[in-house]
């Protein structure tokens, strides 16, 4: 699982406070609607990541930034619950802990507007001290709602301990050609996939990424309708859903991405790997909140058995 004793997955991103509005229909600009009700939670596309990851078995550490603030003694007590490494998840004065607003319609669909606070505070150098914890990993996964700086040091950290370089991003902007030959496994979601390349077609968009991105695969998750896997040189395949039926899409690329890396870590192959990131995904969509509906081995197991 591990070049050397450490955690099998490193994930290197956000935690943010989720504020979850569930509205009967989601708001066009200019229009107010009533929330019927608000939940609270841990949340953060890093986070949920790494939570997915643990709950599969697999030894995982998580590197972040949180405020000092009540919120952040919140965010870290709850993270440590998961059983997560956090010797290098810091605490930044003068910064508020990140937040994210969430609204979920009554059909299962969301927007999101995140408040990044202290996400925005990791840089490079934090990264860099956890060097030799990521370069004894077997994965090392990162997204975008943390600075491109961090985004680099975490890749390469990885790239230079021989790990799986994973990168989910999200949400979508342009990527350099630096950032992109650090990756050996690209993770966008159809939206994602379809502004990074320009292309609206998902096995289009995938090539284009490909052509990009030399030497790494390409998976686009497309929800309901699955994933597409494009490795290196090889043919576009569909890995079909789990049919569910849905309540709340908040964190279920997360809980595809997790799973992703844990099963990777745990030796699976490509296909078995992305298999189980789909059951992740269909899991997490028929329970409400980001962290509640992350799914554990156990569950990952049953949708595939069923």
């Amino acid at each position: 699982m591990t070049n050397d004793a450490g955690p099998a997955v490193v994930v290197v991103g956000s935690v943010n406070l989720d504020f979850t509005l569930e509205v009967a229909r989601l708001p066009v600009p200019g229009e107010t609607v009533l929330a019927e009700r608000v939940r609270r939670a841990i949340g953060g596309k890093g986070a949920n990541q790494a939570v997915a990851s643990a709950r599969q078995g697999i030894p995982t550490a998580f590197v972040g930034a949180v405020g000092e603030d009540p919120e952040g003694v919140e965010l870290l007590e709850g993270l440590a619950r998961e059983s997560l490494d956090l010797t290098f998840t810091r605490r930044v004065e003068g910064a508020p802990s990140g937040r994210a607003f969430i609204a979920v319609d009554g059909i299962g669909r969301n927007t999101v507007i995140v408040a990044g606070g202290a996400n925005g505070s990791l840089t490079g150098p934090d990264v860099d001290t956890a060097a030799a914890m990521i370069g004894r990993a077997a994965v090392v996964l990162t997204q975008l709602e943390i600075s491109d700086e961090a985004v680099v040091a975490a890749l390469s950290a990885g790239r230079a301990g021989k790990a799986l370089t994973v990168l989910n991003p999200a949400p979508a902007r342009p990527l350099d050609a630096r950032l992109l030959a650090l990756c050996d496994v690209l993770v966008p979601n159809s939206t994602e996939a379809a502004i990074l390349s320009g292309c609206d077609d998902a096995e289009t968009a995938a090539q284009a990424l490909a052509r990009r991105a030399p030497g790494a695969t390409i998976i686009v998750t497309r929800g309901e309708e699955g994933a597409l896997l494009l490795p290196p040189g090889g043919p576009v395949t569909s890995v079909p859903a789990i049919p569910v039926d849905p309540v709340d899409t908040v964190a279920a690329g997360d809980a595809f991405c997790g799973v992703l890396a844990a099963a990777m870590a745990a030796g699976r192959t490509l296909t078995e790997a992305v298999r189980q990131a789909t059951a992740a995904g269909a899991h997490a969509v028929t329970i409400r909140g980001a962290i509640p509906s992350l799914p554990r081995a156990s569950d990952v197991a049953a949708l595939l058995d069923g």
